[in-house]
């Protein structure tokens, strides 16, 4: 287990950025290198019957973007998901079972002891403070009860801020591919001189780009929004076990 100070369960921004923007590298150079030369050859060789051709439907500006913004989104949840599993063991810990619950806590020393350690930013930890500071203040055993409460709700609230950004793509990647299918009616439009003609393939060609974005921006959207819900699962999870420890063990501390 990792042993970090930091209690936040998102990357810091300058590796965000890092991850963003490789992301977008790395999805260009395929698009690039892979996918366009292949969407081109096989609508050359193919024609319209080709459009359901995976190459094709990938082929267009906004289905890249939706591909690039799923891998950073697949990253940030991947990232609080392994937070979540390297400091799970903390979650059910008694942080103070070397000392004598049998005896009145001294909580000056319990203080002492928990804020010299490494993880005093941890949410676990984090509320045994909370919850310790409560009980020296007060010495009521109830009012230190409340604090867990208090502070299992601000964690709570904590996680789901900062869910803030997945769920801002997974709402973005739809839009991108509205846009996508507005820009291919568009064209489509502007063709229907050459279709009244007896000319459709322009058409056509405009009008898969309207599909195929949305197609592939709302496949997306549900791949993403099944993984946070594994993920708000998890924190959920987290959340419930960093309460029951709390409970169990810290609670049993706090006598006069």
């Amino acid at each position: 287990m990792t042993k970090q100070n930091n209690a936040s369960m998102n990357p810091n921004l300058v590796i965000s950025i890092i991850v963003l923007v490789a992301s977008f590298t790395v999805v260009h150079l395929f698009y690039a290198g892979v996918v366009r030369p292949a969407a081109e050859t096989i609508l050359a060789t193919q024609g319209t019957s080709s459009l359901s051709s995976i190459w094709v439907i990938l082929k267009d500006l906004e289905q890249q973007i939706c591909l690039s913004l799923m891998f950073f989104c697949i990253f940030l949840m991947l990232f609080k998901l392994w937070r979540l599993v390297d400091e799970e063991p903390l979650y059910t810990r008694d942080f103070l079972k070397e000392h004598d619950k049998s005896q009145p806590l001294n909580v000056d020393e319990a203080l002492k002891e928990l804020n010299a350690s490494s993880y005093s930013e941890n949410p676990a930890m984090a509320t045994w403070i909370n919850c310790i500071r409560r009980f020296r203040n007060t010495r009521n055993v109830q009012h230190a009860a409340d604090a867990i409460e208090s502070s299992v709700d601000n964690l709570s609230a904590q996680l789901e801020s900062g869910n803030n950004m997945i769920r801002y793509i997974i709402w973005a990647i739809p839009s991108i591919g509205f846009v996508g299918t507005v820009r291919g009616i568009g064209q489509a439009l502007a063709q229907a001189d050459a279709a009244l003609a007896g000319d459709i393939s322009g058409m056509t060609a405009s009008l898969g780009v309207a599909f195929n974005s949305t197609l592939v921006a709302l496949f997306i959207s549900l791949i993403l929004m099944f993984f946070m819900h594994l993920l708000n699962a998890r924190q959920d999870a987290m959340v419930l076990r960093t309460q029951e420890s709390c409970e169990k063990h810290l609670l049993s501390h706090l006598h006069n």
